[in-house]
């Protein structure tokens, strides 16, 4: 078995961050090992810790969480950052992405969608996931999105993905490699300059290119 995924959790409300540490504490493959009730003390755990995930809500005593991630970062490198919040405001989501967290969330997300982001800080591939409002993603750092943006096979991958469906499901809908299924997906990714396939699916139906879906995918598979 693979050594648990050791996690540092702040948050200046207790009782939010006991609810989150027990929540956690239920997954055999993560452990909290350290809780700071403000950002200062966050990094000062990190440093004294090493965890490999620091979860930090957004809004605490003291420092800015922006302060935080860039201490975090100096401080801890191999500490990787999401970010939990009521705020999805698109030059604070991007202000975040620059300073590479690994997740945005929404603390409205389902319990699934933050085991998954912090799960997939293990993966090593760079990937983020996100949990924010289509008006935040309708920003796309000025670049006009609209139906004819992707070709009608690029459309085809991305409802799938809107399906929830895994990139072996999706190959084997289409009957194409699922190599093939990964190149598309990039280049989804990259003309809707998206950074998971949540903010994908999200800009696509923000921009008319996909109708509305009900449920969106919990699990960020890497491209």
């Amino acid at each position: 078995m693979p050594e648990p995924i050791r996690i540092l959790v702040a948050d200046d409300h207790t009782v939010l961050r006991d609810a989150l540490r027990d929540s956690l504490r239920r997954e055999p493959d993560l452990e909290v090992v350290a809780e700071a009730g403000d950002g200062r003390s966050a990094v000062e755990l990190a440093v004294q810790h090493r965890p490999d995930v620091a979860i930090l809500d957004v809004e605490m005593p003291g420092q800015t969480v922006l302060a935080t991630v860039a201490q975090l970062n100096e401080a801890s490198p191999g500490t990787q950052t999401i970010i939990l919040t009521m705020y999805d405001a698109p030059d604070l989501v991007q202000a975040f992405l620059d300073l590479g967290v690994s997740g945005y969330l929404h603390k409205s997300a389902a319990r699934g969608t933050l085991i998954s982001a912090i799960r997939a800080t293990r993966s090593g591939d760079q990937q983020v996931t996100m949990s924010v409002s289509r008006q935040s993603l309708q920003v796309t750092r000025g670049k006009p999105l609209g139906p004819g943006v992707l070709s009608a096979r690029e459309a085809e991958v991305l409802a799938h993905v809107a399906a929830a469906r895994s990139n072996r499901q999706i190959a084997k809908a289409m009957g194409i490699a699922e190599g093939t299924v990964k190149r598309h997906l990039r280049n989804i990714f990259d003309k809707l300059q998206a950074v998971s396939r949540i903010d994908a699916v999200n800009k696509a139906i923000a921009s008319s290119i996909l109708p509305a879906v009900n449920h969106l995918p919990e699990t960020e598979e890497s491209v």
